[in-house]
């Protein structure tokens, strides 16, 4: 920029009486700002006395995504956004953040009631007590990423199911403490479950599946990579249970058979993933059915299923 046009940029913001500030009402600037990302809306804020009153009002403030700044982010600047933002904030993304704990997270839920989703996957600090936070104050809770999270155990689900009923969306892949009494507690109170990844989540046997397909018939996409010991009695209840069924992952579990397929074919027609890698058992005859009723199936991955052919 050269020294002119700075000078007239100067001119243009740079002051509390500038041109864009009287020509502009409020209401419009604050529109142009919700259009902006975290960066850009904190150099706002160093533009004016009056662009820092707008950039830090808390409807701009919606949406925020703290990914880029992972290593960063401590507690206590959860602790303050969550001060600043209040009410507004309906989405946020903590993932990556080790430093964010239960302490700072109960703050959160405290001042962010209305908040929809959250993402605290890899945040390795959190134990059931942000579970239970969340369960207390935020009702709202649509969405929720506890991915990696290895201290939650079944209180944490426990919690959500008494707390956060229009939960839709959950992941807890990897969090390896879950059994099926958490997944019996959840689903009796998050009935709407649309999106469940279970991924990694090792100590759960057929019997968790029977809860989800008894009490979950909005399910659209399940995730049970590595799920070792489910057998296909729980994925067939699933499949009678889940007539909205479009994805299904079971890569790695390696004791299902063609009775899955058959399952999947005879009661999910709209199929448009499926996932089924290192599942060796399964062979030719199995894919019939499958293929004469889901037609809207898109996605195969079938690496290292030895039995089937061209």
């Amino acid at each position: 920029m050269n020294g002119v046009s700075k000078s007239r940029f100067e001119m243009f913001s740079n002051n509390d009486e500038a041109v864009i500030n009287k020509k502009l009402p409020k209401e419009l600037l604050l529109r142009i700002f919700s259009f902006l990302d975290v960066i850009t809306l904190c150099r706002c804020a160093q533009v004016s006395r009056y662009w820092n009153v707008l950039a830090l009002d808390g409807s701009n403030w919606q949406r925020i995504d703290l990914f880029d700044f992972q290593r960063d982010i401590e507690g206590r600047v959860v602790e303050n956004i969550s001060k600043r933002c209040g009410g507004f904030l309906r989405k946020l993304s903590l993932r990556g953040c080790l430093g964010v704990g239960d302490n700072s997270l109960r703050t959160f839920a405290q001042n962010c009631r209305n908040i929809e989703q959250l993402n605290l996957n890899g945040c390795t600090k959190i134990t059931d007590a942000t579970c239970t936070s969340l369960s207390k104050f935020c009702s709202k809770l649509r969405s929720l990423d506890l991915a990696s999270c290895t201290s939650i155990t079944n209180l944490s689900l426990k919690a959500l199911s008494e707390g956060c009923p229009l939960l839709e969306q959950l992941n807890i892949s990897w969090c390896d403490q879950v059994t099926k009494d958490g997944i019996q507690a959840l689903v009796k109170g998050c009935g709407g479950l649309k999106t469940l990844f279970l991924k990694g989540c090792t100590q759960l046997e057929d019997e968790a599946l029977k809860y989800i397909g008894a009490h979950c018939p909005e399910l659209v996409t399940l995730n049970l990579q590595t799920c070792s010991q489910i057998t296909d009695e729980g994925l067939i209840t699933i499949c009678r249970g889940c007539h909205k069924f479009q994805s299904l992952c079971v890569s790695g579990c390696s004791n299902i058979t063609d009775a899955i397929l058959n399952a999947l074919g005879q009661n999910c027609v709209r199929l448009r993933i499926l996932e089924i890698a290192r599942c060796s058992q399964l062979t030719d005859v199995g894919f019939t059915t499958l293929a004469r009723n889901c037609h809207e199936l898109e996605k195969m991955d079938l690496e290292e299923c030895v039995q089937i052919t061209d």
